[in-house]
């Protein structure tokens, strides 16, 4: 009996598939991939760091938006089958040069699978020569459209210095290396004009090119456009600079002409958000806090990954003074440091990207970032990506990587030194205040304030210069001298480059992005399913207070920044320029505390202003 039930099953089995393919049978009906019925919108009109900040648990992520999450919000739109178009809203945003060529990129990653819509209110030379690379290009009626190319200008503080009857006393090693110009002349030296002259013309040059490319029109056309400089939204849509004017309402019906009536608009697409809390709820509270007080450890992963690794703002020493009241800007020597020790002894994370948005800054620490970079480099791949710039300081902890991405108008090189002070013994006695010395040792007072270098103090300064230059150029040497197409004295000495003429130089290996950068990482690393890895990962704000409120903190008062007494009232009146002078101040207090410095001169390269109507 039970040999007649298995055998009834067996042929029912066989039987039941058979009558599934007879002739009657209905091929299955194919599911239709559904209709994209969303448009993503991304709003470029707030500022974008380069370094990521914190999740914060009460309002999302805090700090500005990281270049590499909206990169990624991009990047995600383009492969979400919901998403029938991407339209980016352009207002002021602080874009780097660098994050530019980045952000175009993303907007071709897009446009291989939907089109970019840009609207802009207003637009200047830097936002037109990242948005030509959208599909379309609208601006509001009565917009301004000013492409007139770009305009910078280097500061000059001798004559404020005569007049203070204080004197600028500066070293350098490297005739290009106009770091001290800043205090020593009243303008820029033959050396200086010649390299800030191969700068700009490459930068130009990529902004040009960039605006070609996009708007598929030839060098002639663009020329004509920047001659004319100042178009009016209607007349840039008669001379082929945008396709429509129109208000963001007129867009909306634009879209839903294109897509559907009942297209949806994700007017926050791939942002970060705060968490949904009940305050009705007393457990809701108590959860948060919880998550507020847990929050600042880390979960281990189990996945392999890449770490990024943000060198980014002015290199100092030691660790940095932090207050949720205003965080302290720059990189310094003691977090970096034992952030690269810990991916360096990680074994999941496979390879480190490091990223360097640095212009320089102090030489001992720039040397504690660069061993801790090769102790890394010892045991995993360790892969420089270059933002807006990474120069001097910057370039001085990239140059041994195993290999470095720019981008093209990175501002890079800077290979050499600079150390100094000011002596404002002429300036207290103008107002009659008066300072007596008391010395033991001949050299004790070399880095006084009273008086400039004697002849011998200068020797002794310049040698000492010259040793920590020639350390540079050997690291310069131990990472690239395979790579450089001239040698290294024609290219050292100061001089600053594009990223675009580092290529050429053999200074760095590739221009690309930070996501090109991980990606190649990962691929020497031989990983293909891997997480990327943010170290050391920054803390959230009230992290920041509560550490701000230990008995430590306590204790460590912040330093009176020489900035707070230079005429703060002024950054109201001439923002432009009064950034400059901090960028001075903060090279002098840098000077103050480190006596030998690798950094670049102070320049800002500035668009055209919209006029206050």
């Amino acid at each position: 009996m039970m040999t007649f039930r298995v055998q009834w099953w067996l042929a029912l089995m066989l039987f039941v598939p058979a009558l599934a393919v007879g002739d009657d049978a209905k091929p299955a009906e194919k599911k239709e991939a559904p209709k994209p019925d969303t448009v993503a919108i991304i709003r470029l009109d707030k500022p974008i760091s380069d370094k990521p900040g914190s999740d914060d648990p009460l309002f999302g992520t805090a700090a500005p938006e990281a270049l590499r999450d909206l990169v990624q919000r991009f990047h995600k739109a383009a492969d979400d089958p919901q998403v029938a178009a991407v339209v980016v809203l352009w207002g002021e945003n602080g874009l780097g040069r660098g994050q530019g060529a980045e952000l175009r990129q993303a907007f071709d990653v897009v446009k291989a699978k939907k089109p970019v819509y840009a609207h802009a209110d207003t637009l200047t030379t830097g936002g037109y020569s990242v948005l030509s690379a959208a599909s379309r290009i609208s601006v509001s009626p009565t917009g301004d459209v000013w492409i007139t190319g770009i305009y910078g200008e280097q500061l000059y503080l001798r004559g404020l210095l005569d007049l203070l009857k204080v004197q600028p006393d500066f070293l350098t090693c490297g005739e290009f290396k106009s770091a001290a110009e800043t205090f020593m002349r009243t303008g820029p030296s033959e050396q200086a004009s010649e390299m800030y002259g191969w700068l700009y013309d490459d930068i130009f040059h990529n902004m040009k090119q960039d605006m070609a490319t996009g708007r598929s029109v030839d060098a002639a056309k663009v020329d004509g456009w920047i001659n004319q400089g100042l178009f009016s939204a209607e007349a840039a849509q008669k001379s082929g600079l945008i396709d429509a004017v129109e208000t963001r309402e007129d867009l909306t019906d634009t879209l839903k002409k294109a897509f559907g009536a009942a297209v949806k608009f994700d007017h926050g697409y791939g942002r970060k958000s705060g968490p949904d809390i009940d305050l009705n709820n007393p457990f809701a509270a108590l959860q948060l806090w919880a998550q507020i007080l847990g929050g600042s450890e880390p979960r281990r992963s189990t996945r392999d990954a890449v770490a990024v690794v943000h060198i980014d703002g002015s290199i100092s020493l030691g660790n940095p003074e932090v207050s949720p009241f205003g965080g302290s800007e720059g990189a310094y020597s003691e977090p970096l440091r034992k952030a690269l020790d810990e991916v360096a002894a990680d074994p999941r994370v496979r390879a480190v990207v490091l990223r360097v948005n640095s212009p320089g800054g102090s030489a001992t620490a720039s040397e504690i970032m660069a061993q801790a970079a090769l102790r890394v480099k010892s045991k995993k791949p360790l892969i420089v990506s270059m933002g807006d710039v990474a120069a001097s300081g910057g370039y001085y902890v990239s140059c041994e990587a195993d290999r470095i991405f720019a981008n093209p108008s990175t501002v890079t090189g800077s290979i050499g030194v600079v150390a100094g002070k000011l002596a404002t013994g002429d300036m207290w006695k103008q107002v009659g205040i008066h300072f007596h010395p008391i010395q033991r040792g001949e050299k004790s007072g070399i880095f006084g304030m009273a008086s400039p270098f004697s002849d011998a103090e200068r020797d002794e300064l310049q040698a000492w210069m010259d040793e920590v230059y020639g350390v540079f150029k050997q690291h310069v040497m131990n990472g690239r001298e395979k790579h450089l197409s001239k040698p290294l004295e024609e290219m050292a000495g100061g001089r600053v480059f594009t990223g675009k003429q580092a290529l050429e130089l053999g200074l760095v290996d590739e221009l690309g992005s930070l996501e090109d950068a991980i990606a190649y990482a990962a691929a020497q690393a031989k990983v293909e399913d891997y997480e990327i890895r943010t170290v050391p990962k920054a803390r959230n704000i009230l992290e920041q207070m509560f550490e701000d409120l230990s008995p430590q903190k306590q204790k460590d008062k912040p330093r009176l920044s020489l900035w707070s007494a230079v005429v703060p009232h002024l950054d109201g009146l001439d923002p432009f320029h009064m950034e400059m002078v901090r960028d001075a101040v903060r090279q002098l207090d840098l000077l103050r505390e480190e006596q030998v410095l690798m950094t670049l001169p102070v320049f800002r390269i500035q668009e055209a202003l919209i006029p206050t109507r």
